[in-house]
């Protein structure tokens, strides 16, 4: 099921006051896992709200949500065959993991409602797929937080919904366990192929599960886009910063050279101020600077943990700590310790006009 989303803004308070949403537009094709992504205030839960008709959008400007080719704007929740997972599972306590999963079923009006043996069945193969169907007669207390959420996704696919929707379905489990029920939930939705929004502020997330994310700031869409495309060109800069670590390099550019305090870095850019950016992956490091970069710096902490070792810098000539992530082959080559003094080469760097959507970026290679 398609979702086409047309003018939707949301006020709240004393004469409208407060913009949630300012008028947007999202378009979803069938079939899609959307992430809505973004930080505290955004508006993305709002919005994901207004899909499922837990609130209404403003009435002026006039906007439509269509599934398909239903016009859904004036229908109550009920009548639009959704499912809605929440945050903390919403499990009725003192049933089982069988009857939490069965319950819209058996409440359905009586010509509506399959038979029990289809009931039945249909939960079965629920459980079946969310891995569950051996603690089908415990209650919620007798689960993990992680084993809970299998629960309520499987009741929210019972009533096999047109639309379903996530609101930060993995905000209280641990880091592994969200891990595990991401992939677990991409695999689940790659086999039913049904249309999903869900609501995060956690970029790896977002990134990891998302067909296409929906970057969200002050309740306007900032980009929509592939993880991929969105990582490697995002288009302005609070989703350059909003997507992962950033570096700072500040400075004035005069005949070719930025320079910031005793740092230098060559770069092709007309006279002036300037603000460039830098991703930890962008940051190499070395004994020596070389004829077209000298950035000092010492290394003030260092996480080898992961394929990667996370390096924490400073200078002088820094408004803050710079980050550099290396490979465990230049970690060993460079024999890194805390009080270590490097120099930084930046490998590509972002520019972006201004902070507006509309800015543009460009990028260049420093240093090999």
């Amino acid at each position: 099921m398609s979702i086409h989303l047309e003018n939707i803004a949301k006020h709240y308070g004393r004469g409208g006051r407060h913009q949630a949403l300012a008028p947007l537009d999202l378009d979803i094709q069938q079939g899609e896992l959307i992430g809505l992504l973004g930080p505290s205030g955004s508006g993305k839960t709002t919005l994901l709200r207004i899909i499922a008709g837990l609130e209404a959008p403003d009435h002026k400007p006039a906007g439509r949500i269509l599934f398909g080719e239903r016009d859904v704007t004036q229908l109550h929740v009920r009548d639009r065959r959704i499912g809605f997972v929440f945050q903390h599972y919403a499990l009725f306590r003192h049933m089982t993991v069988y009857d939490n999963v069965a319950f819209g079923l058996t409440v359905m009006p009586r010509r509506q409602r399959p038979s029990s043996g289809e009931i039945r069945a249909r939960v079965h193969r629920l459980l079946e797929m969310v891995q569950l169907e051996k603690l089908a007669g415990r209650y919620p207390a007798q689960l993990s937080g992680g084993q809970q959420q299998r629960v309520s996704l499987a009741r929210s696919l019972a009533l096999r919904p047109d639309v379903l929707l996530l609101d930060e379905p993995f905000g209280a489990l641990d880091a592994k366990v969200r891990q595990e029920l991401r992939r677990w939930l991409r695999h689940l939705h790659d086999e039913l192929n049904f249309t999903s929004v869900f609501v995060t502020h956690d970029q790896e997330e977002a990134l990891e599960l998302s067909d296409r994310v929906v970057v969200m700031s002050d309740g306007r869409i900032e980009q929509i886009d592939t993880p991929e495309a969105l990582y490697r060109a995002p288009a302005n800069r609070f989703v350059f910063k909003f997507l992962g670590d950033a570096n700072h390099l500040e400075g004035e550019v005069r005949d070719g050279v930025l320079t910031c305090g005793d740092a230098r870095l060559d770069v092709d850019l007309p006279d002036g101020p300037e603000d460039l950016l830098l991703r930890p992956h962008e940051v190499a490091l070395d004994t020596a600077p070389r004829e077209s970069a000298h950035l000092p710096v010492t290394v003030t902490a260092i996480s080898p943990v992961g394929a990667e070792v996370r390096v924490e810098l400073a200078a002088d000539w820094l408004p803050g700590p710079w980050l550099a992530t290396v490979r465990h082959a230049d970690f060993e080559r460079l024999t890194l310790s805390r009080g270590q003094r490097l120099f930084a080469l930046p490998r590509r760097w972002h520019r972006f006009e201004d902070s507006a959507p509309a800015a543009h970026d460009s990028a260049a290679l420093l240093a090999g």
